[in-house]
């Protein structure tokens, strides 16, 4: 059971190069298990006991069932996670000229990568692709997925940069930017990959308006260890609390409290988009339920103040190499389970008495748990909880499951916090 969830897990992560693929991976699954698309221009007609969703410019999704007892009694029971990933983005006009010879693309970094595990990786590109439309007003959109090795960022011979093991200020304008082929007679500096993102969509190259697309390795993940114990993956951070969040949606049983699984894009960013939690997009789909179910604005409000939410981000776990970089306290391991995370700075959203819940829904999920706190001295991140509660003004527990190098273009877990997980956000749905 732990191997086939973990390998499902990857072939998740493999089908969704992108926010824009991670959603339409996130919809298939969703159709497959009743869930109806509903859209934000539509009239809501929703049922108690009903599956629906609702996507946001291609790369946020919510997802939610309709509880059969009083919504304003019962609240909502959300879980949080983000679709994006950080990594490297294509800029307009993107084609240089290097030597005469070599091709290269003028990219921009996204989020906070560690950009060195980027060299020397075959990768691939995703993203979507605006297109003319039938008017100005209404472009059309198609998503597009190169997978197979058309870019490499090569790094510099150790003998041009001898100091290079000690370490190496990488310039992201310079240094990163991938080389995509080699030129031949028949090359034309301007649109080389408007042409191959024509030809990739059957398109004519002058119906191509714009794109947004990023980098990726194409390289599957993969379960490793000697005991197949670890899961090696890129964009765990953070579909991996993705898809345990959707498990758990698409298996817990009905009961009185409506259940919504919010996929948001651009945590990496700040979150400042209409398709990011620092806006109104999640208050708006909570308040069209509520009032589609025959309460007003007075009955969200009561909702809300009967409603729960996780925050579901990565940890991270205590590094084997660098213990000393990790609290003295407080040091989750890959495979103990999920894991609270908390901060004086506010930075993540936990407090005793939502603490307290976690501790109790573990206790009943059967599933061990740890907690985080950064060391003192070292500044941490954050996530979307600290918004998601100030704009909701409800409880929300920050955590998530331990990880070790986070922001890599290969990030690791552990197969055993993989299934402790959805135990966790299935008894948290249950309830």
């Amino acid at each position: 059971m732990e191997k086939e969830l973990a390998l499902d897990l990857i072939d998740f992560l493999y089908k969704s190069p992108t926010a824009y693929h991670s959603v339409k991976t996130i919809k298939e699954r969703l159709d497959l298990n009743g869930f109806n698309e509903i859209k934000e221009s539509d009239r809501w007609n929703l049922q108690k006991d009903g599956k629906y969703y609702v996507i946001k410019n291609d790369s946020a999704l919510i997802a939610f069932t309709i509880g059969n007892g009083d919504i304003e009694e019962e609240g909502f029971k959300l879980i949080g996670a983000h679709t994006d990933s950080p990594g490297f983005r294509i800029k307009a006009n993107p084609e240089i000229v290097s030597e005469g010879k070599y091709l290269k693309l003028n990219t921009e970094v996204y989020g906070g990568p560690i950009l060195y595990t980027w060299f020397d990786r075959p990768l691939g590109i995703a993203g979507k692709v605006t297109l003319k439309g039938k008017s100005p007003l209404k472009p059309e959109v198609k998503l597009v997925n190169i997978n197979k090795p058309v870019l490499i960022i090569p790094s510099l011979a150790i003998h041009m940069n001898r100091s290079v093991n000690e370490g190496f200020n990488i310039n992201r304008q310079k240094d990163t930017l991938p080389l995509l082929s080699l030129i031949n007679d028949k090359f034309e500096k301007d649109g080389y990959l408007v042409d191959i993102l024509a030809k990739e969509l059957s398109v004519n190259s002058s119906d191509i308006l714009g794109f947004d697309l990023g980098l990726y390795e194409i390289e599957k993940g993969a379960i490793i260890g000697l005991n197949e114990e670890f899961i090696s993956s890129g964009r765990l951070d953070d579909m991996w609390m993705v898809y345990a969040g959707i498990q758990a949606l698409i298996e817990s049983k009905s009961n009185k409290s409506t259940k919504v699984m919010v996929c948001i894009d651009n945590e990496e960013i700040g979150s400042l988009t209409p398709q990011g939690a620092n806006s109104a997009l999640l208050l708006n789909i909570l308040e069209r339920i509520t009032l589609a179910l025959g309460k007003d604005r007075e009955g969200l409000h009561r909702a809300l103040a009967n409603s729960l939410m996780i925050s579901a981000d990565l940890a991270h776990a205590v590094h084997p190499n660098v213990e000393e970089k990790h609290d003295p306290t407080n040091r989750p391991v890959l495979g103990n389970g999920p894991v609270l995370k908390t901060a004086a700075s506010g930075s993540y959203s936990t407090d005793s008495y939502n603490a307290a819940i976690f501790e109790g829904l573990c206790k009943s999920a059967e599933v061990p748990y740890q907690k985080f706190f950064n060391r003192s001295d070292v500044r941490g991140g954050t996530t979307i909880g600290p918004i998601t509660s100030s704009l909701l003004t409800i409880p929300v527990m920050d955590m998530g499951a331990p990880l070790l190098s986070m922001h890599s273009i290969r990030e690791l877990a552990a197969v055993k916090d993989n299934v402790y997980t959805i135990k966790l956000f299935t008894e948290f749905f249950n309830l």
